[in-house]
């Protein structure tokens, strides 16, 4: 009697026991909410919702399809990286029922919650360019954006002799905004190390308005383009792949017109959107996304659901730093929200981009909601240098493994 007393009080005096909280997404967002989560509430009941069983690295996939790693040291068991503590349900959510506090699973599962946090990721929409589900890892066609396409951007970097070599850019919100850039770089030293791209034309064609949103950084980059004598062509979307007569053909965004560019090669990031389930389910937005306020991560109109990472209406970039930052504001707010107080920490938009312009060479951008610069070096770094290089490739990996996705950092 006494020990149930005791346990009673406990939880009087903290309403985090006793609760179920319920992460959908078990990628960079939900693993390393999760895990701080367990470290911050050890008594909490987490569940994680996610299908697949294998987790992935995919800042490193740049880097893969430049040839600088084998695709495997991007792979991960997701089983390996579960929080001790935390339940795994490896299946998939096909609907939300917030008035309910549940959610539904593919196999029709329907799982409560007191508290709900959504991190499915991104959708890839490969079927919005016309030709390009049936063209994409053959024939020059690539792309470094899934696992199972990566190492045909390298093969078809290594099989270029000349001609025309496309990279593209959709005026969605991508993973990344910088990483259709990187691989043109890439490429490109690759080519001059190779002895062709003096028989080459390296095109950048973007339907974004210019080379990165942020000025200072645009400014640099714009500097590599010149440099590498790369052509840029920008509100150009990427609409069809003609595989047969190798040609890409672009809208432009201004006059609706068509221009057609042939390609010997072509790396092609596909439109992004919200998964499917969330655009069209009661948590999202006029857009598709999550519908949170943007300092705070918690739903506009559930006050027990938050969200974050690439699901999530947040207006910045959508790359593993800003969930770094946006992780330890959300399970802060998450836990005043279980007491019964008001939440206070607030995110401000951090986001980071390092923007690889060859081997040996990266740019860190850092910035924030009003694309403003926040970098953390006491040096400029808008300039390319070998020792964010070297963070890119060998500093952050483990990082990520071993800080970021267990609940440090």
């Amino acid at each position: 009697m006494q020990a149930q007393a005791e346990q009673n009080e406990d939880v009087a005096q903290n309403p985090t026991l006793q609760q179920r909280v319920v992460i959908v997404g078990g990628g960079t967002a939900g693993i390393t909410v999760a895990a701080r989560l367990r470290r911050a509430a050890k008594n909490l009941d987490i569940t994680l919702i996610e299908p697949s069983a294998k987790h992935y690295y995919q800042p490193l996939w740049t880097l893969i399809g430049g040839g600088v790693f084998p695709r495997e040291a991007s792979e991960r068991d997701e089983i390996s990286l579960i929080p001790e503590g935390v339940t795994w349900i490896q299946d998939a959510v096909t609907e939300f029922q917030p008035e309910e506090n549940t959610v539904i699973t593919k196999s029709d599962k329907r799982i409560g919650y007191d508290y709900l946090i959504v991190a499915p990721g991104i959708q890839l929409d490969w079927h919005k360019v016309k030709g390009l589900p049936a063209a994409i890892g053959h024939n020059g066609v690539c792309s470094n954006y899934t696992y199972e396409y990566v190492n045909s951007t390298w093969e078809d970097i290594q099989r270029f002799t000349g001609g025309n070599a496309i990279f593209t850019q959709p005026s969605t919100p991508i993973k990344c905004g910088g990483a259709p850039q990187k691989i043109a770089y890439l490429a490109d030293d690759y080519f001059r190390k190779s002895g062709v791209r003096d028989k080459a034309t390296v095109s950048f064609i973007s339907g974004m308005g210019g080379i990165f949103s942020v000025k200072k950084y645009a400014d640099a980059l714009d500097t590599v383009l010149a440099r590498k004598g790369m052509e840029a062509h920008y509100k150009h979307e990427l609409v069809e792949i003609r595989a047969e007569s190798k040609e890409a053909v672009f809208q432009n965004l201004d006059t609706q017109e068509e221009a057609i560019f042939p390609y010997d090669m072509i790396h092609v990031t596909p439109p992004m959107s919200a998964p499917d389930f969330i655009k069209h389910g009661p948590l999202a937005n006029e857009a598709g996304w999550v519908d949170v306020d943007k300092q705070t991560l918690q739903h506009t109109r559930y006050a027990n659901i938050f969200s974050l990472g690439d699901a999530s209406s947040l207006p910045t970039s959508k790359t593993g730093a800003a969930v770094r930052k946006q992780a330890p504001v959300l399970v802060n707010n998450l836990l005043e929200v279980m007491r019964g107080t008001a939440v206070t920490a607030q995110y401000q938009g951090y986001t980071s981009c390092p923007l690889v312009t060859g081997y040996g060479k990266l740019i860190l951008a850092e910035f924030d909601y009003d694309l403003q610069p926040q970098e953390t070096f006491p040096f400029d770094q808008s300039k390319e240098r070998y020792s964010m290089y070297l963070l890119k490739a060998y500093g952050l990996p483990p990082l990520y493994w071993h800080g970021m996705l267990k609940g440090w950092g």
